[in-house]
Order: structure tokens, then sequence, then C-alpha cells
């Protein structure tokens, strides 16, 4: 939060002195109206830029607007697919929250089963870990595991259940699970009749649109849809976009409400109160996944092991420089890529906040692999969508001409986005 404000303050700073250059620059030209007009005009837009850029209003999420929705629980056996970002803000600052099967269960709306997705209903477990249905020892509840035996509600898991409440944070990445255990949710409940309803919350990458497109033919869990790395949607917008193209097996819909969050817009700044996984432990490796996402795929270490997970990234068989690291197990990670062993690397831990993806991370990572047959390890095409990234890289294309590449499908996705979206 304090870099927030100190990115206000200096863009504040940068807004008043160009105010004053120009009402300057109009007192040597009083003649001209013209001229004096523009210069208005020019620090209009700046002022507007400020305000839409830095408000520093908190969006109120869906959880926290029960009017809205416990009508639609009342007198229902109902479903949740939650885990630790389920949460009810108890003040503007989201600095306290309650969980809102909390919440819920002091309204005597009736909880039949939660659903948790990859990490487990307490966001603890790691990256593609798997997990046992449970107990939850502390509200009693029968935890069912989507990232188990199975990762689509079944029709026996679904019986009984009434109407499924979907809430969880999602960070606006393709390749991270949330947006697939959504979609088995939304095809389970087609498929049984079952009403879902989605709280929606912010996407703190949701300023922007990037990266390459997925091709239906290297469709995955962690890729279910043939849309860009970054889409920059809500999960609630992401929901209707699933029924409206009629993604959903043999092109179901379903029957969808969605509480839509107020005071947003998708140049908002949220940082996360909660980590949504293990892996993502402050703002700066939210904006930085999608770009270090990459390499999950490859020999390359991004930090995890380390209290900078996706904030960096390295290789014991980089070049050795001033910067280095040695991953060893810790939270969300026990068992981290070369575990034990020296990483040479890149620091970005200060990195500005990015507006775009940085591919040139990955093709530095690339340069700097001295067996390049070795670097495209087997989920990599998963991770990116198409086989296009991998052959651009062997080609040694600059970073320029792989963004170039993106731009008409990402153009063509803008269309059917805009047919979706909830927020400015």
């Amino acid at each position: 939060m304090e870099s927030m404000l100190e990115f206000k303050n200096t863009h504040n700073n940068w807004v008043g002195g160009i105010s004053k250059l120009l009402f300057g620059v109009s007192k040597c030209f009083l003649n001209s109206k013209a001229l004096l007009f523009l210069l208005v005009f020019l620090n209009g837009i700046c002022i507007a830029q400020e305000k839409q850029q830095f408000s520093t209003v908190q969006p109120v999420v869906g959880a926290n607007q029960i009017p809205k929705y416990l009508p639609l629980l009342k007198h229902k056996k109902i479903g949740i697919v939650a885990n630790q970002t389920s949460v009810l803000f108890k003040n503007s600052e989201h600095s306290s929250y309650k969980h809102l099967i909390d919440s819920l269960q002091k309204l005597n709306i009736t909880i039949a089963k939660v659903f948790t997705p990859e990490h487990g209903f307490r966001g603890s477990s790691d990256a593609s870990e798997h997990i046992e249905d449970s107990k939850d020892l502390k509200t009693g509840l029968p935890l069912v595991s989507l990232y188990g035996k199975n990762r689509k509600p079944t029709d026996a898991q679904l019986k009984n259940v009434e109407l499924v409440l979907f809430d969880i944070q999602d960070v606006g990445v393709r390749f991270y699970t949330y947006l697939s255990t959504l979609h088995y949710v939304m095809e389970a409940c087609a498929e049984n009749n079952i009403p879902v309803l989605v709280l929606d919350r912010p996407n703190p990458n949701g300023h922007y649109v990037d990266g390459p497109m997925m091709q239906p033919e290297h469709k995955s869990f962690i890729g279910m849809h043939a849309v860009p790395l970054v889409y920059g949607m809500t999960i609630g917008e992401y929901a209707q976009m699933i029924n409206g193209e009629r993604w959903l097996k043999n092109g179901r819909t379903c029957d969808l409400t969605v509480i839509p969050l107020q005071k947003y817009i998708h140049q908002t700044r949220y940082q996360l109160p909660i980590r949504p996984s293990p892996n993502l432990p402050n703002a700066t490796a939210v904006n930085c996944y999608p770009s270090l996402g990459f390499f999950e795929g490859t020999p390359v270490n991004a930090g995890r092991g380390t209290e900078f997970q996706f904030q960096r990234y390295g290789a014991p068989d980089f070049p050795k420089g001033t910067f280095f690291y040695t991953p060893l197990p810790n939270f969300g990670s026990k068992y981290p890529k070369h575990r034990g062993q020296r990483c040479y690397g890149v620091d970005l831990s200060s990195s500005p906040r990015l507006s775009k993806i940085n591919i040139s991370w990955l093709a530095d990572a690339y340069q700097k692999s001295p067996n390049k047959t070795l670097f495209f390890g087997k989920t990599f095409t998963k991770h990116v969508g198409n086989t296009e990234l991998q052959k651009q890289l062997e080609a040694q294309k600059s970073p320029k001409e792989i963004e170039a590449s993106w731009q008409k499908d990402l153009k063509a996705f803008q269309k059917i986005r805009q047919k979706y979206l909830l927020y400015d």
C-alpha cells in the first residue's frame, strides 16, 4: 500500500507540474483564446486520468452484498465452492474480514457441503497436490475435493444440492486453475438442473488483455478455453462468457446469476488482502505471475522455495552473476525446482506494475540456458496454449515480433469479451 501511495504522490506532482506549466505558457499568449482553450483542455485530461488510475476506493465484493443474494439461498440446501479467499470484509480497507460460510451459518442458511479447488479449503496445499475429501474441523461441513479423484462434481456429489454458490478469488490468468473449476461446476450444474450463483470479486490483473491465444487442440485443466493468457475479466464476467459462448459440454448453458461488484472498474488497482494461493504472496507476485508462469513448463525456477515466489527467476546452469538464491522447501512448495542448489538469475521484487506480459524474461532465460534442447518441458505447450511461442523462441524472434504475432487474435477476442463485461 505504501508503494502505491508513493507512486500516486509522484503522479500527483507530475500532474500539478504540468498544470502550472500549461497555465504559465497560456499567460504568454493571452491574445490567443484558442491556445488558452487547448491548454485548459489538456490540463483537464491530466486530472481525469489521475482520478481514473489512482482511485483508492475499495470495491464492494459480491459476498458483502448479502441482501441481494440471501433470498436466493433461503429454504434451500446449498453447495458452496470456496477456499480461504471466500470472505466478507468488515471495513472499507479490507483489512478485517470473516468467512462467507460463518456468515451464512449465522443467517441459518443450510449448507450441505463445500466443494474445494486446487490448494484446498484453507489454501495450504502445494500446486498440483492431490487433495482428498475430508471434513472441516471448524464448521463440521463435508469438504468435497475438486482436485482429487474428480475435478468435476459428480451426480452423486450434487444429490440433494439445490443451488451452488461459487465465491473464489481469481487472478485473471488462463492457466490459474480456478477458472477450470468454475467451468466444471457450471457444466455439472447444467446437467443436473441446479442454479449457479457467482459472487463477483476484483481481478488484480483486470486492467489489460494480452498474451498468446489457446488453441483448442491444447486444451487441458490449465487452459480450457480459446482465450488469451490474460483476459481482463472478473470471475463473474468470465462465467457469463462461458455460458454465452456455449463452452460447456454439448453446448449447454446453466442457470447463472452473478452478483456484480460495486465501485469497481477494470483499471482499479486492487491489492489482494488474502493470498489467493500459497505461491502468490503479494501484489508484485500476482502482477508478475502471467509473465513468469511460463517457467512452470521449463527447468527454470520462478521463485518457488523462497519468500519471493514469482518475483525472480533463475537456474543453477545460468551464467554466474551477482544475484543468486537457493530454493528450499517452504509453505506451498514442498519440492521446489532445484531444491538446495544455488540458482543464478534475475531479481524482480522491485519491478514496476506491468500492463502487459513481459515476454523478454522468458527470452532471456532461454538464451541463458546452455542446453536449449531441455528448455521446453512437457507442460510448456499447455501453459502457453499453443506451439507457436516455442517455435518463435527457437527461431530467436525478438519480444516485439512475438508480441506482434498475438495482435490479430487479441483483437478478435476483445469483440467477444465486450459482450460480457459488467464494468467499464
